[in-house]
């Protein structure tokens, strides 16, 4: 059995010839041989992010997601996903003081089918929280307008914060634009992908980008969207 000395020294010792043979190269064939290893690094490595908005930590907060009368009879079901998926990570994830769970706040939006009319100020107030994160959904579709053979989705929606402690709690102090696509190549038809494969992976990576921009987190260097 070798002895862990000699396992060190085996490897130091390859080391040092592997370094020996970089440096008997040509400057640009090193030069290619860093750069290949730092791509390598980059389509295999992530980095982390810092969150857009953190003034969700030691605050109450709710989420709630609205959309048009169109998109909701075409996609019944999207919008209660959206909301509930995007409040259970940040329930995870933002360290807030206190949120409501997400199938109580189903619950309650639901009895109260008013509440996009209603003031930000009272929405907050009806739920209780100090940070209303408000998703809106202003575009959401798997196809081409007039082509429903190829798959072509995609989600839009604006983010915005309010927070019902401040002197402004009915303007948003917070906005962002997200926007998604699935499939990342053109030309897959029905016959390729399921629906709820693209329904699934659409919904996903929205909820992500809408779920990140309140907490570190980490996304691939690659990744499509």
């Amino acid at each position: 059995m070798i002895s862990p000395i000699c396992k060190v020294i085996k490897a130091t010792l390859a080391l040092i010839a592997s370094i020996a043979v970089l440096l008997s190269l040509p400057g640009c064939v090193i030069g290619a041989a860093v750069g290949g290893m730092a791509e390598s690094y980059r389509r295999t490595g992530s980095t982390t992010y810092p969150a857009e908005y953190s003034r969700i930590e030691g605050k109450s907060f709710a989420v709630v997601c609205s959309a048009s009368r169109a998109i909701e009879a075409e996609h019944p079901g999207i919008v209660a996903r959206i909301n509930q998926r995007v409040n259970d990570r940040l329930i995870q994830n933002a360290n807030p003081s206190y949120a409501i769970p997400s199938n109580d706040l189903l619950t309650v939006l639901y009895n109260t089918p008013q509440w996009p009319a209603m003031t930000r100020e009272d929405v907050a107030n009806l739920l209780g929280v100090e940070r209303l994160i408000v998703i809106e959904i202003v575009d959401y579709r798997l196809n081409e307008p007039g082509n429903q053979y190829v798959w072509a989705g995609a989600i839009a929606g604006i983010v915005s914060v309010y927070e019902s402690d401040s002197a402004l709690p009915n303007d948003p102090l917070f906005e962002k634009s997200i926007s998604v696509q699935f499939p990342d190549a053109s030309g897959f038809m029905r016959n390729d992908i399921p629906e709820a494969a693209v329904t699934a992976e659409l919904s996903n990576r929205f909820i992500n980008r809408a779920a990140w921009l309140f907490y570190e987190h980490e996304e691939s260097n690659v990744i499509p969207y």
